[in-house]
């Protein structure tokens, strides 16, 4: 009763409720709404504030919302939680992952090769502008990130292969010599496609571009 009466002004709640952060229920709807994530995904990417401002920083440098979810609630996960890192120490920036899952999806690299890239990024996280290191007896430079991470691709030989007479040369070749498979998957055993895939991608060294494979390859059995 010696309390005297407290006012809060209306306008002082309605600058607080301004500069007050989105709740994480909220920013999840917006990732469903704004970058077509599932809802699980968006779950997981706003656990915390670190993650929403990574992924955040992430599409910033224009990488593709998806991909980046993708990555992010598994390999970037698996690896932090193997190394037991938070995602605020992440060896691999928002800048550098935005870069490797554009290489993703404009389809310069697979996925497999993607994994590769990550595991030399992750490695050398103090790598920067006009830094060089050695790999594999090649000497890699950049004077900008995008760069240094193509020097990368090119010196790993992780580049997809996209040469679309190379590979039908090797789908046919992988033809030739599997005639059980091709007999098995034109008597409707589906199966046999496959494995047909995968001595096409061993004969490229893992670097043909699976979509490309298979419609060369059904286009050739046709």
């Amino acid at each position: 009763p010696d309390l005297p009466p407290l006012v809060i002004g209306r306008e002082w709640v309605e600058r607080v409720k301004l500069e007050m952060p989105a709740l994480p229920r909220t920013v999840a709807e917006r990732y469903v709404r704004d970058y077509e994530l599932p809802e699980y995904d968006a779950s997981a990417l706003t656990q915390s504030i670190q993650t929403m401002i990574y992924f955040q920083s992430a599409v910033t440098f224009h990488g593709n919302p998806k991909l980046l979810a993708n990555w992010m609630t598994g390999e970037i996960s698996r690896r932090l939680n193997l190394d037991g890192l938070a995602i605020e120490n992440c060896p691999v920036s928002p800048h550098r992952l935005a870069i490797l899952v554009n290489r993703v999806a404009c389809g310069v690299i697979s996925n497999s090769a993607a994994k590769q890239l990550c595991d030399v990024l992750w490695k050398n996280p103090l790598l920067e502008h006009g830094d060089v290191i050695e790999l594999e007896d090649s000497r890699l430079s950049g004077n900008r990130v995008e760069d240094l991470i193509d020097s990368i691709i090119e010196a790993k030989g992780l580049k997809q292969m996209n040469d679309t007479g190379a590979l039908e040369k090797i789908v046919l070749d992988v033809i030739a010599a599997n005639p059980k498979n091709v007999d098995e998957f034109k008597a409707g055993n589906a199966k046999a496609l496959n494995a047909l895939v995968g001595q096409i991608m061993k004969a490229s060294a893992g670097k043909a571009n699976p979509a490309q494979v298979n419609e060369l390859l059904k286009k050739a059995l046709a």
